[in-house]
């Protein structure tokens, strides 16, 4: 296969993906790791798209339409999501009732958590983990889990974050617009996203500068709907809302 077809085939798998791994592209085009890898040096040098550990994904494009795999998303943005999570763990008070999204950012927030008095709720398999490893009190949803974000999601989970209302929420978006809110590209994890936010009576959006002016396929809550936490490095038209607080790199 030429070169220059092998890099249409890796864009189109990405675009169509939002991410991709060295090895899935070594099945699909029947190349080797040291080919796939070259091709992927030569088209992040073009700007085509971002390499990370593993593989690739998507640069610059302003819509998703699927999540990322959960391992290539955490290689991303890493020091100003660590920032972020700290100072997110640091508005955990002893007597909250807290929902934990799924996420690669909210992940992170159990590393600062030093409040073990609070009570938690999450989506997220590997978030429960760490919580109750850390020796948090932790709820897991049940419903349907999702791979690609190792994440419980569906109408069954839906229907038992129902039952729940929490003090303090932190979310995780793939993207943040004011005109289209805050959007995640599947439906089941929309729905419970949006069904969680609404029983939640502070709401934080934990948001790398890399989720701004990037919008998804599915809204699940307004621009306005909760406060949203970043860096310095986020668009300052975004700085300068009300609800965005800024937090200072670690």
């Amino acid at each position: 296969m030429l070169t220059e077809e092998r890099f249409r085939l890796i864009l189109s798998e990405l675009e169509e993906r939002g991410s991709v791994t060295v090895q899935e592209l070594m099945e699909r085009l029947d190349a080797s790791e040291s080919t796939i890898r070259r091709d992927l040096n030569a088209l992040a040098a073009r700007g085509s798209l971002r390499k990370v550990h593993g593989g690739a994904v998507a640069r610059g494009g302003n819509f998703a339409a699927r999540d990322a795999q959960v391992d290539l998303r955490k290689q991303l943005n890493r020091q100003e999501k660590r920032a972020i999570a700290s100072y997110a763990a640091s508005l955990i008070e002893e007597d909250d009732f807290v929902y934990v999204d799924a996420g690669t950012t909210t992940e992170l927030l159990t590393d600062f958590l030093e409040n073990r008095e609070a009570v938690y709720v999450t989506n997220a398999v590997t978030h429960a983990k760490l919580l109750a490893a850390k020796g948090c009190r932790v709820y897991l949803l049940g419903g349907e889990f999702k791979g690609t974000t190792e994440a419980i999601v569906g109408e069954e989970a839906v229907a038992s974050v129902e039952k729940y209302h929490f003090t303090k929420g932190f979310f995780g978006a793939n993207g943040i617009t004011t005109e289209q809110g805050f959007t995640t590209p599947e439906v089941r994890e929309a729905m419970i996203k949006r069904k969680a936010m609404e029983h939640t009576k502070e709401r934080y959006i934990l948001a790398d500068p890399s989720k701004f002016d990037a919008v998804s396929a599915v809204t699940f809550g307004s621009f306005g709907d909760a406060v949203i936490l970043t860096t310095a490095k986020a668009p300052e038209l975004y700085k300068k809302q009300k609800n965005v607080r800024e937090v200072q790199e670690i």
